[in-house]
């Protein structure tokens, strides 16, 4: 089973809130989750971010993957530090030096 750490979105239209939520990948986005990890609102000014930093670090160490977005905000609530930026890699022409 591939366990994701990702958000299922909550709120209304044009005014979301998210939970950050432990849930098997091959489950919908606001579907059935495996556990509650916090939550993110991100109206808020400054955004507010409320994780169980315990529970988070127990499931990334069990093997659960972060999303990309819930990535950077585990980084933000301390849970995770933050990884080496990896280089892209050149999509372009090789141009001739004549």
């Amino acid at each position: 089973m591939a366990v994701k750490i990702r958000l299922t979105r909550l709120g209304d239209k044009k005014t979301p809130f998210y939970r950050v939520v432990v849930a098997d990948s091959r489950k919908t986005r606001d579907g059935e989750y495996i556990d509650l990890v916090g939550t993110y609102n991100p109206l808020k000014n400054p955004e507010e971010v409320k994780i169980d930093v315990e529970k988070a670090k127990a499931w990334i160490s069990k093997g659960a993957q972060p999303t990309e977005t819930v990535k950077s905000i585990l980084v933000k609530a301390g849970a995770l530090e933050k990884s080496p930026a990896k280089k892209a890699p050149r999509t372009g022409k090789k141009t001739k030096k004549e």
